[in-house]
């Protein structure tokens, strides 16, 4: 029986997701037979202290910042223990969306137009032309997202808090609707599994909508033309490959099709530790295609592995 030290928590904007993920994957582990360990990571120290346990494999199930950048991944390469989940280098470039989208260009990958802006100039007018989309650069779970579509809305955000860095990502808002695609492998063996749109009720899939039951409809598999769902596959899965994604992961994606079928795919971001909630949309991906819960959590732990020495064959 593998002994799975199961990280959740954390200090990010997102712990509490982070809890409900933990929660939900260690539920679905101990019914496949796993001995799984539970702790909420406040430091390193914490994390030093649970590695000395010498579990065999960690699950990852933080989100956020340190969790998914990059952080954690670097504490347990140098420890030489598998975890799921995307590697070091992966984590950083996908957490990093301005890096992100340059990898993703490189890739002739379809992206919105934009830049990375001082918050100041974008306030200010001195950004790109109305509407667009405003965000933290590592920021995820749509925390601080603003959609900026006309003047009176650029007056509303400059008399509101902001609590992130003041160097902002700033992207052309794409009219249409909401995909998000998820990818299970890595390298070669990686696969899209399917494409599910979401309709939020509020217009906007922000961090209330994906966490609060009844906010959001899911349709799995989304129901658009199918040459734009085999594109939306196929950039998701390229998208994981460029990043150098392993595990799992989810590409969001806008789909303008305010000019009819099939519309433009085009790529937002891609997630590299995304939501295991109850509400979460890869499990529902996964389980569309075929996959329950506790194979996908299980299939995670098995293939789990580091980047350090001999890290591959872990």
């Amino acid at each position: 029986m593998k002994k799975v030290l199961l990280l959740k928590g954390g200090l990010s904007t997102e712990r509490e997701v982070s809890l409900s993920s933990g929660h939900e994957c260690a539920k679905a582990l101990r019914t496949k037979g796993y001995d799984v360990v539970e702790h909420d990571l406040v430091s390193l120290d914490g994390l030093t202290a649970a590695l000395a346990d010498k579990p065999d494999v960690v699950f990852n199930a933080l989100h956020g910042r340190w969790a998914e950048d990059g952080t954690i991944q670097g504490v347990l390469d140098l420890a030489r223990v598998p975890y799921t989940h995307s590697g070091l280098l992966a984590s950083a470039l996908a957490m990093d969306k301005p890096v992100a989208r340059a990898v993703f260009k490189g890739r002739d990958l379809p992206i919105a137009e934009g830049g990375v802006f001082k918050r100041a100039d974008v306030l200010a007018g001195r950004a790109i032309a109305l509407p667009f989309v405003m965000k933290p650069a590592n920021e995820g779970s749509s925390v601080g997202v603003k959609i900026v579509l006309e003047k009176s809305d650029l007056e509303a955000l400059a008399r509101e808090p902001w609590p992130f860095d003041e160097e902002v990502l700033v992207e052309t808002y794409i009219p249409g609707r909401e995909l998000t695609v998820a990818v299970m492998g890595f390298n070669g063996e990686a696969k899209a599994l399917g494409v599910l749109e979401i309709r939020p009720n509020n217009g906007f899939y922000d961090y209330t909508a994906k966490y609060t039951d009844g906010k959001a409809i899911h349709l799995c598999p989304a129901p658009i033309d199918r040459v734009a769902y085999d594109e939306a596959m196929r950039v998701a899965l390229e998208a994981h490959r460029a990043l150098g994604c392993r595990g799992v992961s989810r590409a969001d994606i806008r789909y303008d099709d305010t000019r009819g079928e099939p519309g433009r795919v085009v790529l937002l971001e891609v997630n590299t530790q995304p939501g295991m909630t109850p509400l979460s949309l890869v499990p529902e991906i996964a389980a569309a295609s075929g996959i329950a819960f506790p194979e996908l959590c299980a299939w995670l732990v098995e293939h789990a592995t580091h980047d350090g020495p001999k890290g591959r064959a872990a």
